[in-house]
């Protein structure tokens, strides 16, 4: 699941049953992200907060849902950063950030859950499912 579909989940404005769909099934099965999901979510939490999106009550809900969230993190990708995630980011034109979420799902083989559209591309033509 990538930081798209986690902040649309946060954010009640933009749920959609899709999403509430993918939040209903991360809670119950756990979900896995590279080790740079934390620090994006994070940095869109303090955006949100400084474009008075969400109050800091809000944000501190926000983190203590992600707490309580099965959540595993793979902290091997950095490794693999220049020699696999850059050029998959070349390949499929994706940011470094976006192909991590990808390389990871390739490596283990498990769907990907974003909302990025290019992304949703990259994935589709490695052959990966994609939420919603």
């Amino acid at each position: 699941m990538d930081a798209s579909v986690t902040l649309a989940w946060i954010h009640e404005d933009e749920r959609t049953p899709a999403i509430n769909a993918i939040a209903r099934r991360v809670a119950k099965e756990g979900f896995l992200v590279p080790a740079l999901w934390s620090s994006e979510i994070a940095n869109s939490l303090l955006m949100a907060m400084h474009r008075k999106r969400m109050s800091q009550a809000g944000v501190d809900e926000a983190l203590a849902l992600m707490r309580r969230m099965p959540i595993k993190f793979d902290y091997t990708g950095h490794e693999l950063t220049w020699r696999v995630i850059l050029p998959m980011a070349t390949h499929y034109k994706l940011t470094v950030y976006d192909a991590t979420y990808l390389e990871l799902a390739v490596r283990h083989q498990i769907p990907l859950a974003t909302l990025d559209k290019e992304l949703i591309q990259a994935a589709r033509a490695e052959g990966l499912t994609v939420l919603p």
